[in-house]
């Protein structure tokens, strides 16, 4: 028997034998999600109320019609965004928890500049989108450069500055020249700043006159909903993002700090750079979510009793879409979906639609099972090979 007869045992074996598509990290996504579904039925069941039903009202408040759809894609568009900003701190080492405060810093340059600014559109968009990305650039890199000087966590900077995000955000719109008279919100910005499509005209009389006109049809029905282009945005971030990770000097020197932070400062890449502007492209990501809320729906901001959790979701969304640039927009949307259809459980079948939250709660938990396990059988091969040589010493 020659080598190349020679049968393959132990770990490579396993590999090669188990198939394609188990391997995958789409394949345990969509296993996780199929548990979360399950687990969430058997809660509902439990709860007393027929899980099939509420399932069937949650696809129909997604696929029943076309604003329907419109609006999911709308809900999802900010976490899809916030969830790239959390991917690329991920695959570059690092933990962007911040994403909740530089969405917020976000919205407020997005209300500043969008009122006080006297622009027409093709400058005053394009004004506030950058505004807002350097914006959260330095607030993002401010945590990442304290990381690469001092050594602290991004997990704890992070924290701090969303509540100082928190708290300048309701204290800027306290201002008597930011505040709208006899109320808790911002002065709405302009025209010339709004990204949602054909807003000004579909309130208009002529408009309204079309949609009467044209009732139920499509284009109609899409027009019911708050539909912007922040989706298109998120989908140009989405192949920025791996473009970046994957095609470029840039990226591979900020994945070589993630993977091993002494091998990559011995190669000459200079860590603490790649720290500080790994973070600073986070933020960025994150402050473009707000500003794109602000402009395409909201178009004011008030002041907040709690953070709203668009930047808390990005982390969420970003693990079940396994860290990637494209997982995101899959994952967004099936979370964007799921919040979304979910508010019809309560209306329509008086269950609570906290329940979405135990289905996104047990996917992620699922998700988290395989690299768990990876980890677990990382750590006996090291301890059995430890074994192996200090017997093969003795």
């Amino acid at each position: 028997m020659n080598d190349r007869e020679l049968p393959v045992t132990g770990p490579a074996a396993t590999a090669s034998t188990t198939p394609w598509l188990l391997r995958t990290p789409a394949f345990f996504a969509a296993v996780s999600v199929a548990v979360g579904v399950i687990v969430g039925g058997v809660v509902l069941l439990v709860a007393g109320f027929n899980p099939i039903l509420a399932y069937g009202e949650i696809l129909a408040g997604v696929f029943s019609s076309p604003r329907n759809v419109a609006a999911a894609i709308v809900r999802s568009t900010p976490i899809i965004i916030t969830g790239l900003s959390v991917t690329f701190a991920f695959r570059t080492g690092l933990f962007n928890i911040g994403a909740e405060g530089q969405f917020i810093v976000g919205s407020l340059v997005a209300a500043l500049l969008g009122f006080a600014v006297n622009l027409p559109a093709i400058l005053h968009v394009p004004l506030i989108l950058a505004s807002a990305f350097v914006a959260g650039a330095a607030w993002g890199g401010f945590a990442g450069l304290l990381k690469a000087r001092f050594g602290v966590h991004e997990v704890i900077s992070t924290i701090m500055l969303n509540w100082i995000a928190f708290y300048l955000s309701n204290f800027m719109i306290g201002l008597s020249w930011v505040q709208r008279p006899q109320s808790e919100a911002s002065h709405k910005i302009a025209d010339t700043a709004r990204i949602d499509i054909l807003g000004a005209w579909k309130l208009s009389e002529q408009g309204l006159a079309w949609r009467a006109a044209n009732s139920g049809s499509f284009f109609a029905e899409v027009l019911r909903a708050d539909v912007n282009w922040g989706i298109v945005i998120a989908l140009l971030l989405a192949t920025a993002v791996w473009y970046i990770l994957n095609r470029t000097t840039l990226g591979y020197e900020l994945r070589a700090v993630g993977h091993n932070r002494d091998a990559a400062e011995y190669s000459g890449i200079n860590v603490r750079r790649c720290t500080t502007l790994s973070m600073a492209i986070a933020g960025a990501i994150a402050a473009l979510s707000g500003a794109i809320q602000v402009m395409g729906r909201t178009q004011d901001i008030t002041k907040l009793a709690i953070m709203e959790g668009n930047g808390f979701d990005g982390i969420a969304v970003s693990l079940i879409g396994n860290n990637t640039a494209f997982g995101n927009v899959f994952s967004g949307l099936l979370f964007g979906s799921l919040v979304h259809g979910g508010s019809r459980l309560q209306v329509r079948l008086g269950a609570p639609s906290e329940i979405i939250a135990i289905v996104i709660g047990t996917i992620i938990f699922f998700i988290a099972i395989p690299n768990l396990m990876r980890v677990i059988a990382a750590l006996y091969r090291r301890r059995a090979t430890r074994s192996t040589a200090g017997g093969s010493s003795k």
